[in-house]
């Protein structure tokens, strides 16, 4: 047992000494506030504090965690050991606050702070502090740990800290599921009446002959999904937008019959998430009211979402899954870039910063996203591979948890999407050969 000494126990630095110790290096722990309990105490232990209180092992502290409410932090990132650090510290230890780093990072702690959003009410990646400094593709959160981790074994021997493993979760979201079939009478005569306007005979050509199933609807790749599993031998997580029709949520209505057989027939191999729509992400009302849908149709609670758009607002968006008893969020990424937007690929709880407090939902970082590669970075297949990869040795470095997002429509390989059904093969394919 590791005894941890700090001046005066927080929720923030009860929070981070649990992720650490609990989701991170599996090593059981206490944290006191009790010094006549530390001094006395004769096994592995170390103090976390501004200045040691003697010449016990010390981890030096900024203050962080010792603070109430949100402030500016001026931070740069320097290199250690090969490692982007924050928090800066004079110590033997170790050149930083790792817990304070860590808390900043995994908090979200900027995104709490005044910042400009993106068209769709989003944090942007061009304004973390990670893309400034040049370390999203980078795992640091995992890194950091691997550091403490060799500090602690280095110090005391008898500490012993079970192996991680790598994993690999795919994901993907159906935000349409089907682009011509079973959109009812007058969305269909919309659709083509918008194709004849743009004089595009070739598409109007197509859609008819998916009307009249001559030809296979192309978002219909759902055969082709389950043979994937089967071959590769993995289990994905779905996320079923089932929202009410609008600007930004366009799938299906949730009372289709076609619809609903395809989600049960999804289900059979999948497990199953909601996928909130935009609509109903700052309207708790209407989120209960998605999730009841989904439960409706496939007989079971639904504990797992990821938001629409991944429009993520702090603490807002969570606490509304909160309050609809979700237990896992995967919205945790960025739309226009790869890597680590907390800096993490562990899954890990969330903490509430306006509320501080820790909450029982577990944030599953998503790492690579298709409409990251295609419409934001403009890659090639070849390039969207290769730049995948790279997440994938990063997060197999580390041995954390990598999941990718995908969607039905872009496995069509058709249109603009030609190729890129390689594209997710070779994806999930490396992923799975890190886990030998």
């Amino acid at each position: 047992m590791l005894l941890v000494y700090v001046q005066k126990i927080t929720p923030r630095n009860r929070y981070v000494f649990k992720t650490i110790f609990k989701s991170y290096l599996s090593v059981d722990y206490t944290l006191t506030s009790d010094i006549e309990k530390f001094k006395e105490y004769d096994r592995p232990k170390f103090s976390y504090l501004s200045r040691p209180i003697g010449d016990e092992f010390n981890f030096t502290s900024v203050g962080l965690l010792e603070q109430v409410g949100i402030a500016e932090q001026s931070l740069r990132s320097k290199l250690y050991l090969n490692t982007p650090t924050i928090f800066p510290v004079r110590s033997e230890t170790l050149p930083f606050d790792v817990f304070a780093a860590t808390f900043y990072m995994l908090s979200r702690y900027e995104e709490y702070l005044p910042h400009m959003r993106d068209q769709y009410d989003r944090f942007m990646a061009k304004d973390s502090l990670a893309a400034k400094e040049g370390f999203l593709q980078v795992a640091v959160v995992d890194r950091w740990m691997i550091l403490l981790k060799e500090v602690l074994q280095k110090q005391f021997s008898e500490l012993k800290f079970p192996e991680r493993k790598y994993d690999y979760i795919p994901t993907l979201d159906i935000d349409n599921a089907y682009a011509y079939k079973h959109k009812g009478l007058l969305r269909t005569i919309g659709s083509l009446g918008k194709t004849l306007l743009t004089f595009d005979f070739s598409k109007l050509g197509a859609q008819f002959q998916v009307l009249f199933g001559v030809k296979k609807d192309p978002f219909d790749t759902y055969d082709y999904q389950l043979a994937l599993q089967r071959k590769f031998n993995y289990k994905a997580i779905y996320f079923i937008l089932i929202g009410d029709y609008g600007l930004n949520d366009k799938n299906l209505s949730f009372e289709n019959r076609y619809f609903k057989s395809l989600i049960k027939a999804i289900s059979d191999y999948a497990y199953l998430g909601i996928h909130p729509s935009f609509g109903s992400n700052k309207q708790l009302s209407k989120l209960q009211v998605e999730i009841n849908r989904l439960k409706d149709i496939i007989k079971t609670d639904v504990k797992r979402s990821r938001q629409h758009f991944l429009k993520l607002s702090l603490p807002e968006t969570y606490r509304n899954l909160l309050e609809a008893d979700i237990e896992e969020d995967y919205t945790m990424g960025f739309a226009s870039e790869l890597g680590f937007r907390a800096g993490t690929c562990t899954p890990y709880p969330f903490y509430d910063l306006d509320g501080e407090v820790e909450c029982k939902l577990t944030v599953f970082p998503f790492h690579v996203m298709e409409a990251t590669l295609k419409y934001y970075l403009n890659l090639s297949p070849e390039q969207a591979i290769s730049q995948s990869k790279q997440i994938i040795d990063e997060v197999k470095a580390v041995e954390g948890t990598f999941i990718s997002l995908w969607h039905n429509e872009s496995l069509s390989n058709e249109g603009e999407w030609v190729g890129w059904r390689t594209v997710y093969e070779k994806v999930v394919e490396y992923a799975i050969s890190m886990k030998d």
